[in-house]
C-alpha cells in the first residue's frame, strides 16, 4: 500500500487517492526501441517484453475476429468491413494512439448509427461519412480538446451504451430464432412473442448452443479459459452445424478481399444532414474510445495514456477505415481489458494483433465461411446483453444519477440514439439545477450552549428562499454557531447571509461563522479572506468553545458526532459508501492504545486501508504462551483467515508508558492484568541488556520492542507459513511525537 513515506504529518498534505499523474499526462519518452512502453534495460529485458506482448495479442485476435464479422452483421455492412476495421484499429490505431494497451476496432456502441446511415446513404456513402468523421477527430486531437469530451455525464454514456445494447440484443434474437428484425426495437420487442412461437429452425439450435456455451464457458475450470469465450462460442456454434451438415446462412465473404474494398462515396443528401451524421460519428466513437481509455489505465502500470494523442490516433484509423471501406473505429473495452489482463507492455501487441486479423482473413477465409450467422447473432446477443452493466447502474446509483442512466437507456431504446442522448442530457441537466437548487438547513437549539446552525449543499439563488425559511426558525437573542459547509456560493447566497446576521446582531443576538471548506462568505462579504478556525482533533477541539470546561464527557462525545456529521461525513460520504459492502484491507497495523497515536493520522490513511489492533505497548504474545481468550492473537488469526492482508505492521512510539513500566520493575504493582499483559515484553527488556544506561535507553526500548514484536508474530505458524512463501510482509514503524514522524526499522534497531 505504500503508506509509509516519512511524513511529517504537522503541516503536510497528502491528497485523496494517493500521487497518481492526472489521466492525460504526456506520454514518456519512448523506449529505445521505439515502443510506448517501459524503457528497454538489456536485451534479455527486451526479449522479455516482446514475449509478452507477442502471447497478448494471440489472445486478442482470438476475440477480435469473431466480434468483427458479428458487428458488421449487426450493422448492416458487409462482413469484409468489420474484419478492415480490427486490422486498421489495430495497426494504425495502434501506431499513432495514445493509449499504451487499449485495442481499437468495430465498436458495438456504434452499430445503431452505422445500421441507420446504411439504410439512409448506403454503404458506399457511409464509408465517406467515417472518413469524414476521422478527419474530425484528428482535427479535434491536435487543437488538444479531449478532456472536454470527458465533460459529458457518465450517467449518459453508460446509459446509452446500455440502450445500444439493448438494441442489438433484440434485433439479433430475432436472428437467433431464425426470423428477421424489425425496423425499430419496439418492434423487435412486440414480434419477439410470435418469433418464439413460429420459428424452430437449424438456424435456432445453432444460436442456442452458442448461446449456451457463452454463458457457461465462465463457469468451467480455468483450464479451459486459455481460450477466449467468444471463440468458443463461435467455434462450438459452427462445429455443430458442420457435423450435421444443418443447412443455415453462413459468413459470406469475398473471394477476392483487395477487390472488394469499396470506393467512398459523398452521400445524396442535405449540408445539414450529412454534417449532423459525421459529428455523431465523431463523437460517440471519441467518447467511447476516451472512457475505454481512461478505464484500461487502471489495468497496467506503464506508461499513462496521453488523451490528445489518442483521439488524433482514432482519427487517422477513422479516415483509413473509411477509405478503404471499413466500419467506424474506436476503444473496444473487451478486447482492451483482455490485452491488459493477457499481459501486454506495449501497443506493439495492439499492432501485432491487427497484423494477426489480417493474415487470417486473408489465409483462413474458408474456414471463416463455416461459421453460421446464427452463431454471431447469439455472439452479439450476448454482448448487447453484457452492455447493460450493473456495475455502473450501481454506480451511478450512488452518484443520486440512476434517473439520468434510465431515462437515458430507455431513450436510446424507445426513440433512437441521439434522442435518448438528447433526453439525457437535458435530464443530466435539471438535476444539476435541482442540487443547485438543493439545501440542507439543520437548527440545533442546544441547552446552556450556543444555537448550532448547519448549512450544507450549494448556497445559489435558487436555495435562498429555503434558506431564508429555515433562519426564521432561530431563536432571537441567542449566541449562534453557523457552520457553513459550502461547496459554492453565489452573489445571492452571501447577501442572504449578510442580511440575516446583521438583522440578528441588531436584535441583540450573536454570530459566529464557520467555513468549512473555501470561504465565500468571508471574502464575498469583506472581499478578503478570514482566517479559518480549524477545529484541531481530540479533546482540544473543544477549545474554543466558552463552555468547554463544563461540558460532560458525554456532551462532548455528542458535540464530536455532530460535527464530524456536519463538516466530514459529506467529504467522506462516497467512499464510506462504497465500503458499507464490507471491508477489504490488505494491511493490518498493530499499535500502542496511547491516545497520541493516530494511526490513519501519521500512516495517511483513510477508511477501509487498515485494520487496526492497539493495545498496551503494541505487544504480541508468542505462539503458545497467549491466553486463549487474547484479543490481539484473535484479531491476526482473523486478518489472515478472512481478509486479504498483505502486510503487517507493528509500531511503537517515542515516551511509550509501557516501555517505561517495563524499564522500572515494580511500577504497575497496583494493577495486576496491566503486570500480567506486560510480561509479553520481557523479551523485548532481554534485547535491552547489553545497553549502557543513558537518557535515550527508553527510546531505545520503544524500538527493540518492535523488533521483537516481530519476531513473536513469526513464531506462529500461519505468519511464518506465510511470510516465507512471500504472501505476507513485516515491517516495523517508530513514530516519534516530538517530530511527528514515522521511521521504518531496520532489522538491528540499535544502529538506526
Amino acid at each position: 500500500m505504500g503508506i509509509f513515506k516519512h511524513l511529517r504529518v504537522s503541516g503536510s498534505a497528502v491528497a485523496p487517492g494517493g500521487g497518481a499523474s492526472p489521466v492525460g499526462d504526456p506520454d514518456p519518452p519512448p523506449a529505445a526501441d521505439g515502443a510506448h512502453g517501459p524503457p528497454v534495460t538489456g536485451s534479455s529485458t527486451k526479449v522479455s517484453l516482446w514475449r509478452s506482448d507477442f502471447g497478448a495479442s494471440l489472445v486478442v485476435v482470438l476475440i477480435a475476429v469473431p466480434l468483427s464479422l458479428g458487428i458488421a452483421v449487426a450493422s448492416g455492412a458487409p462482413l469484409v468491413a468489420g474484419l478492415i476495421s480490427a486490422v486498421v484499429g489495430g495497426i494504425v490505431g495502434g501506431l499513432f494512439g495514445g493509449s499504451a494497451v487499449q485495442v481499437s476496432g468495430p465498436a458495438a456502441g456504434l452499430t445503431v448509427i452505422v445500421a441507420g446511415l446504411v439504410q439512409t446513404y448506403g454503404w458506399a456513402a457511409t464509408c465517406a461519412i467515417v472518413a469524414a468523421a476521422g478527419v474530425l477527430q484528428l482535427a479535434l486531437g491536435l487543437f488538444r480538446v479531449a478532456r472536454a469530451a470527458l465533460a459529458v455525464s457518465p450517467a449518459v454514456i453508460h446509459g446509452m451504451l446500455a440502450g445500444v445494447g439493448l438494441v442489438i440484443a433484440l434485433s439479433q434474437l430475432h436472428i437467433v430464432l431464425g426470423g428477421t428484425p424489425q425496423s425499430s426495437a419496439l418492434e423487435n420487442l412486440i414480434e419477439l412473442p410470435g418469433q418464439l412461437v413460429r420459428n424452430h429452425t437449424h438456424s435456432v439450435a445453432v444460436g442456442l448452443f452458442t448461446l449456451i456455451v457463452l454463458i457457461g464457458w465462465g463457469r468451467l475450470p480455468s483450464r479451459f479459459k486459455v481460450i477466449p469465450a467468444p471463440l468458443a462460442a463461435i467455434g462450438a456454434g459452427t462445429a455443430l452445424a458442420t457435423v450435421f451438415a444443418w443447412d443455415v446462412a453462413r459468413v459470406d465473404l469475398p473471394d477476392d478481399p483487395i477487390g472488394a474494398l469499396v470506393t467512398p462515396q459523398w452521400p445524396d443528401g442535405s449540408w445539414s444532414s450529412i454534417a449532423g451524421a459525421v459529428i455523431a460519428v465523431a463523437l460517440v466513437a471519441s467518447v467511447e474510445s476516451l472512457l475505454c481509455a481512461v478505464a484500461v489505465d487502471r489495468l497496467h502500470d506503464g506508461p499513462r495514456v496521453n488523451l490528445d494523442r489518442e483521439l488524433a490516433g482514432q482519427g487517422a484509423a477513422n479516415l483509413t477505415a473509411g477509405l478503404l471501406g471499413g466500419l467506424p473505429i474506436a476503444g473496444v473495452v473487451v478486447r482492451s481489458t483482455a490485452n491488459a489482463a493477457a499481459g501486454a507492455r506495449s501497443r506493439r501487441s495492439t499492432i501485432m494483433h491487427g497484423v494477426w486479423v489480417l493474415a487470417l482473413a486473408l489465409a483462413a477465409a474458408p474456414a471463416m465461411e463455416l461459421i453460421p450467422l446464427g452463431a454471431l447473432a447469439a455472439l452479439l446477443v450476448a454482448i448487447g446483453v453484457q452492455m447493460v452493466n450493473l456495475a455502473h447502474m450501481r454506480g451511478v446509483h450512488r452518484h443520486g444519477e440512476l434517473p439520468v442512466y434510465l431515462l437515458t437507456m430507455a431513450g436510446v431504446v424507445a426513440l433512437g440514439l441521439f434522442e435518448g442522448v438528447l433526453i439525457g442530457l437535458g435530464c443530466a441537466l435539471l438535476l444539476t439545477i435541482w442540487r443547485l437548487a438543493r439545501i440542507s438547513v439543520k437548527v440545533t437549539p442546544q441547552l446552556d450552549a450556543p444555537v448550532r446552525v448547519t448549512v450544507d449543499g450549494s448556497l445559489t439563488f435558487l436555495s435562498v428562499p429555503a434558506l431564508a425559511r429555515a433562519l426564521t426558525a432561530v431563536p432571537a437573542k441567542e449566541v449562534v454557531d453557523l457552520s457553513l459547509n459550502i461547496d459554492f456560493m453565489d452573489h445571492a447566497g452571501v447577501t442572504a447571509i449578510d442580511d440575516w446576521r446583521t438583522g440578528y446582531e441588531r436584535a441583540g443576538g450573536t454570530v459566529r461563522i464557520d467555513e468549512v471548506q473555501e470561504q465565500w462568505y468571508a471574502q464575498g462579504a469583506t472581499g478578503l479572506p478570514r482566517p479559518v478556525r480549524r477545529t484541531p482533533p481530540s479533546r482540544n477541539r473543544q477549545a474554543w468553545h466558552p463552555l468547554a470546561a463544563t461540558l460532560s464527557g458525554r456532551r462532548q462525545l455528542e458535540e464530536g458526532s455532530e460535527e464530524f456529521h456536519s463538516h466530514v461525513a459529506p467529504l467522506v460520504r462516497p467512499l464510506l459508501s462504497e465500503l458499507a459492502e464490507g471491508q477489504r484491507p490488505t494491511h493490518l497495523f498493530i499499535t500502542c492504545a496511547d491516545s497520541r497515536l493516530v494511526p490513519n493520522l501519521i500512516t495517511s490513511s483513510g477508511p477501509g486501508d487498515l485494520f487496526t489492533v492497539r493495545n498496551v505497548g503494541n505487544l504480541v504474545p508468542r505462539h503458545g504462551e497467549a491466553d486463549p481468550t487474547d484479543s490481539t492473537i484473535a484479531a491476526i488469526e482473523y486478518a489472515l483467515a478472512v481478509l486479504p492482508i498483505k502486510t503487517i505492521t507493528v509500531c511503537g512510539h517515542s515516551a511509550c508508558g509501557a516501555m517505561d513500566a517495563l524499564l522500572t520493575p515494580g511500577s504497575a504493582g497496583d494493577m495486576p492484568y496491566l503486570s500480567g499483559w506486560l510480561r509479553n515484553g520481557t523479551h523485548s527488556l532481554d534485547r535491552m541488556s547489553s545497553v549502557p544506561d543513558g537518557p535515550d535507553r527508553l527510546d531505545r526500548l520503544g524500538r527493540e520492542n518492535v523488533l521483537q514484536q516481530l519476531e513473536n508474530l513469526r513464531t506462529h505458524p500461519g505468519v511464518a507459513k506465510r511470510e516465507a512463501a512471500g504472501e505476507l510482509e513485516l515491517c516495523g514503524g517508530y513514530f516519534s511525537i516530538a517530530e511527528g514522524r514515522m521511521h521504518i526499522l531496520s532489522p538491528t534497531a540499535l544502529t538506526v
